[in-house]
């Protein structure tokens, strides 16, 4: 699995990273959130709180973006998108 993501403002990307996760026999949802914990990481941004909105996004479009609302602190870009790859 590989995802992508990139952090947005002002509708111009800011900073983007990927990461991936080959493990053969683990979960999707599990290779998903250490991807999404890897991404974050390297973005140097916290892990946001995933809602049942962005579970549907991400089924439907094999994408999912995040706003003030789905972060605790305080936030420097408008949105941060993740993008399923592979």
């Amino acid at each position: 699995m590989k995802l992508s993501g990139k952090l947005i403002r002002d509708g111009k990307i800011i900073s983007s990273a990927m990461a991936e996760k080959n493990e053969t026999g683990i979960a999707f949802r599990d290779a998903l959130e250490d991807c999404l914990i890897q991404v974050c990481r390297m973005l140097d941004i916290q892990v946001p709180i995933w809602l049942k909105d962005n579970t549907r996004e991400f089924a439907a479009l094999r994408k999912t973006r995040f706003t003030r609302e789905h972060f605790i602190e305080d936030i420097k870009f408008d949105k941060f998108e993740i993008q399923l790859i592979e």
